[in-house]
């Protein structure tokens, strides 16, 4: 008996060891997997594949968590950069898995990872886009005698080096002839570019978003030149490191669907996504809406469209013609694998996504000229301080309201039009007009970006160049 007792001990001391294991593996602490994702919270084009994800939760929404991810816990690491090459070199040190950067910044990633004998990056979405260029620029102070960049041959300009707006720069020279020597060209980070025009140490600088719309906005910069005049597109997107993506794939898929959410999020409400993403990144909100509002200078789409690759494709013999890429292969380097996997688990058509180049639209009825709005290149838009965003049929509508409001002593955070050349969004504040008053009851009123641009309408008109001022003075 004692035997038999001493056996059935054992037995029960060996099953509840057993069983401990079985609980032990069963309730094992989770692997932790770090994702360091590259963001550029300042880049306002960017917010929907950084910031907005951080801040609605939108990742750890999408993540997976079934099968063999049942056991892994994401850690995610969100580092802000203020450009795209130092993301780069976090990626090729493996400190970031995910990277979001400009054109340029792109394939010169794509180039470098593929020069390298580790793992390549590959290019796996869109965040936003304009097909023409627009984004990237060059301002002067507001005070600066330079219109145009051919004013600028032997002055001081800068622009970060690497960047989104110093390939627009080197596009714009190449097309002209000009060598290295017709400026004096440094390199700045859009920071210190900022601070030394508002202190007049240099005669320009080059930037991307938003910073071409942000300095004019703040009242000390002037623009001269925008990227769209290189007829060229520029768009920022996501890259990632083969080796996670190829270990990890339905975290990469799981993270451009939170992409698309946050796409959706911000096409839903511009104002209130205006108002937040300022909250989060300190960029006016008048700054952010004039980028992702209706109408805006960038369009939010995931998908690779093939002029994008033709884009990079272009852009990369730039640089290769300038020395600064050796030999980059484009189409190994683009994979739309992710990407059409998150649309088709969202149940949409990628292929009619990657053909079309519709954005959000201005529309509604005018409640100053009493008629319905017909094409947001015609239209403006007026955002009071009270909170209020209206918007109007055309550009003398919306400077008609704007001289009710401020005669009613409203004031304005903002007030948008359409350049009638350039076909972007600017601040009213900040345009030329070409004008014609000879009937005051028909008012020919065409607002532009550039002076030269509103010479040459005035030209034709048989009118005038004035300036916004001058234009409400004449509206009664």
């Amino acid at each position: 008996m004692i035997r038999s007792s001493s056996n059935q001990s054992l037995f029960t001391w060996a099953l509840g060891a057993a069983w401990g294991v079985m609980a032990a593996v069963a309730h094992a602490a989770p692997q932790e997997v770090v994702v360091g994702i590259g963001t550029q919270n300042t880049t306002t084009n960017t917010v929907t594949g950084g910031i907005v994800l951080d801040k609605l939760g939108l990742l750890e929404k999408h993540l997976p968590k079934t099968g063999k991810y049942a056991n892994i816990k994401f850690v995610i690491d969100w580092q802000n950069f203020t450009s795209g090459p130092p993301v780069t070199n976090g990626m090729m040190a493996g400190k970031l898995q995910i990277g979001m950067m400009g054109d340029y910044p792109l394939l010169v990633n794509g180039a470098t990872f593929q020069a390298g004998n580790d793992t390549k990056s590959k290019l796996i979405a869109i965040l936003a886009y304009n097909q023409f260029g627009a984004g990237n620029g060059v301002v002067v102070h507001k005070d600066s005698p330079y219109y145009q960049l051919s004013d600028l041959k032997g002055k001081r300009i800068s622009a970060p080096f690497g960047s989104a707006a110093h390939g627009m720069l080197l596009k714009a020279m190449e097309d002209r002839g000009w060598k290295d020597d017709f400026w004096d060209l440094s390199s700045q980070s859009p920071e210190v570019g900022t601070t030394n025009l508002q202190e007049k140490k240099l005669d320009a600088h080059a930037d991307f978003v938003p910073f071409m719309e942000l300095l004019p906005f703040k009242g000390f910069a002037r623009k001269i030149f925008d990227g769209v005049e290189t007829k060229l597109p520029t768009f920022h997107g996501v890259v990632v490191r083969e080796d996670f993506a190829k270990q990890y794939p339905e975290f990469v898929v799981g993270y451009l669907k939170a992409v698309m959410e946050a796409n959706d999020w911000v096409r839903k409400n511009p104002k209130l996504a205006a108002e937040k993403i300022a909250e989060w990144t300190k960029i006016d909100k008048e700054v952010v809406y004039m980028f992702l509002g209706p109408a805006g200078i960038h369009t939010l789409d995931p998908s690779i469209k093939p002029k994008w690759v033709e884009t990079i494709r272009y852009d990369t013999g730039v640089l290769q013609r300038l020395g600064r890429v050796k030999q980059f292969d484009v189409n190994a380097w683009v994979d739309d694998s992710y990407v059409r996997a998150a649309f088709k688990e969202r149940g949409e058509d990628y292929e009619a996504q990657k053909a079309s180049f519709a954005g959000s639209e201005i529309s509604g009825q005018d409640t100053f000229c009493k008629k319905p709005i017909a094409k947001s290149i015609e239209a403006g838009e007026v955002w009071l301080k009270s909170g209020e965003l209206m918007a109007y049929s055309s550009a003398a509508c919306t400077l008609g309201a704007i001289k009710q409001f401020t005669g009613q002593g409203k004031a304005l955070a903002a007030a948008y039009l359409f350049d009638q050349n350039l076909n972007i969004k600017l601040f009213a504040d900040k345009a030329f007009f070409a004008v014609n008053d000879q009937d005051p009851k028909a008012l020919v009123i065409e607002p532009f970006l550039l002076k030269k641009d509103a010479e040459q309408m005035a030209a034709k008109v048989k009118g005038k160049v004035l300036v916004y001022e001058q234009v409400l003075a004449l509206i009664k």
